[in-house]
């Protein structure tokens, strides 16, 4: 067994349940701007209160396992991004904060508010940021990086922002489709339709864009192992469109979540398939960036006991808050 490649599999898991489950609840914040009733705004919290903080555990996951198992990939995604994850991290604090205030104030409420969508949108657009300057390259010399400190300012990277924010906003609206009823509910079903033009054309966007960044990404989109997967993702993006359509146009509940996962996992899957097995772009590989074995075994008996116990709990939270968020239910205060 490759443990290098069950490692690899770990952290990629741990990362696309992190998009997954915070992306909505970010999303969220994005949406804020949309309802100013204040009634409505605690609504849209509560929908979200119980289970928000243990989404971001996944993120704590996935870096402690690059430290830990990639240190390489750790420290020069670090230094060559290091202004736009610092940037990220300030964002979520500042999201964090008002999440636990903002049911407490009073006169300081819209400063609260101010504070949930600020730091919403910009972890999201963040986040995004760091997605496209990694798939840009970051060049390293003997394992180090050897850019400089503005090399992920790009209008690629900035067009990855916008289109993770666009993702993370239809998540968010399907969510709260399925936790929402009365004229809020209909409202988010007026919005879910041009997001998802929206999200369509950034999926698009970005794929037309990034054979353009380096050659390698069109040798290995000939490949065959590539092929296969370049050649549904199209047809993948295209069902969900038209599956989101429909299941807004019959006022369906949950479906219009379902088909916003599949957005994500398409572009998720599709981007594995492209840049496997590099680790960090363009040419170091995951097994010239990863630890020693006997590291990588010692901290797989961790992620062993650990792994499980995040999703059981992950599991029981949304297990036990189930079903509509209603009215008078505000779990955030």
């Amino acid at each position: 067994m490759d443990i290098t490649i069950v490692w690899a599999a770990i952290i990629a898991f741990g990362l696309a349940m992190y998009v997954v489950l915070d992306g909505f609840d970010l999303g969220i914040g994005i949406l804020f701007p949309l309802f100013p009733d204040d009634d409505e705004r605690s609504r849209l919290m509560s929908s979200v209160a119980p289970v928000w903080d243990g989404n971001e555990t996944w993120m704590v996951l996935g870096g402690a396992s690059l430290y830990a198992v990639f240190p390489m990939v750790y420290s020069v995604v670090l230094s060559a991004l290091y202004l736009p994850l610092l940037l990220m991290a300030i964002c979520l604090i500042f999201r964090g904060v008002s999440f636990e205030l903002r049911g407490k104030a009073r006169r300081t409420r819209h400063l609260w508010d101010l504070a949930f969508i600020g730091g919403s949108a910009g972890a999201t657009f963040f986040q995004g940021v760091v997605i496209g300057s990694w798939l840009s390259g970051m060049p390293v010399v003997d394992g180090h990086f050897a850019g400089g400190a503005f090399d992920w300012f790009t209008p690629f990277s900035l067009f990855t922002g916008l289109a993770l924010v666009i993702t993370y906003a239809l998540l968010g609206c399907c969510w709260l489709i399925a936790k929402t009823d009365g004229d809020l509910r209909r409202r988010l079903y007026r919005l879910a339709t041009p997001l998802t033009v929206l999200q369509v054309a950034t999926i698009l966007g970005v794929t037309l864009w990034t054979p353009q960044l380096a050659p390698m990404f069109k040798a290995r989109w000939s490949e065959p192992a590539v092929m296969l997967p370049g050649l549904l993702a199209p047809a993948v993006v295209a069902l969900c469109a038209c599956g989101m359509f429909y299941a807004v146009r019959q006022r369906r509940r949950t479906r219009p979540f379902v088909f916003a996962l599949g957005f994500v996992l398409a572009g998720y899957i599709g981007l594995l398939a492209t840049v496997y097995p590099f680790a960090i772009l363009p040419g170091v590989n995951i097994w010239q960036a990863a630890a020693p074995r006997s590291s990588q075994t010692f901290t797989l008996i961790g992620a062993a006991i650990v792994v499980p116990v995040i999703l059981a709990y992950t599991a029981l939270g949304y297990r036990v808050f189930r079903g509509k968020t209603d009215h008078a239910e505000l779990h955030y205060h």
